[in-house]
């Protein structure tokens, strides 16, 4: 991890305290939906979404419901609150895994919202036999522990340290999975530092910006659309977002998100 990653600040108190705004951005989700039913539909793979910090699969379901609308086989990760990687929390993850890679006969894409999302890039380097693609929603893997405003919850809910890396999950956290990864992120995220939740560009990698909250990604129209249109693509095949469809112009240009 580089010094600036290591040194970048929490967002402000005025970006937390915007995060009130995720309740609007349920209602806006709610009605695009008819929007949404645009995005490409699904092959019937196997998704699995993994929430964030003190967050359960209750906070994913709009992104389930709808993705399963889409035609996926869509699970939640059945621990009740992510109250980060607690005794036992890393193996069921794994077991989850091959339950659903071993059911459906299909590689696994992992879609995960903060926390959730360093869970999915960790398993996609553990399990990349398994693996299908990782997507991430405001997940700080390129950033240090302190730059967000969670870090004292991590503490208190996990009993470890903010920054503590465990070699037995994945190793390093900014390492690029090896399989096609995108980072879905916000300039006025107000829990993490923005600038730590983008992903190299390179051939099967790449970020997406949009303007939300970090407490609304995952229900936020533009970013859902985004998720539907990157699971679309065929396995073994990547390519770009092109920033096109119902949702364009919510989505900043892509020289903004090359990390």
């Amino acid at each position: 991890m580089s010094v600036a990653a290591q040194t970048l600040s929490p967002p402000s108190r005025t970006l937390m305290f915007l995060e009130g705004r995720a309740f609007s951005e349920l209602g806006a989700f709610l009605g695009a939906l008819p929007l949404l039913s645009l995005a490409p539909r699904g092959d019937g793979h196997p998704v699995l979404v993994l929430p964030g910090l003190v967050a359960s699969d209750t906070s994913t379901r709009p992104l389930r419901s709808f993705l399963k609308s889409r035609g996926y086989a869509v699970s939640g990760w059945r621990q009740g609150r992510n109250l980060g990687l607690r005794h036992g929390v890393q193996d069921a993850m794994v077991d989850l895994v091959q339950e659903l890679n071993d059911t459906h006969g299909a590689k696994v894409s992992l879609v995960g919202w903060s926390l959730g999302g360093l869970y999915a890039r960790q398993l996609a380097k553990m399990m990349p036999e398994r693996v299908r693609s990782v997507i991430t929603l405001g997940s700080p893997f390129a950033s240090g522990p302190k730059a967000t405003n969670a870090w004292r919850v991590y503490e208190m809910a996990s009993g470890r340290r903010a920054d503590e890396e465990d070699a037995r999950f994945g190793g390093s956290l900014a390492g690029t999975p090896p399989v096609p990864t995108t980072a879905i992120f916000s300039r006025t995220d107000g829990i993490c530092a923005w600038q730590g939740c983008m992903e190299q560009t390179s051939a099967t990698s790449e970020s997406i910006e949009v303007e939300s909250s970090h407490c609304g990604m995952g229900h936020h129209p533009a970013a859902v659309y985004a998720v539907a249109d990157r699971l679309a693509q065929a396995e073994g095949e990547f390519t770009h977002f092109s920033r096109s469809g119902p949702f364009a112009i919510a989505y900043a240009p892509p020289e903004n998100a090359q990390s």
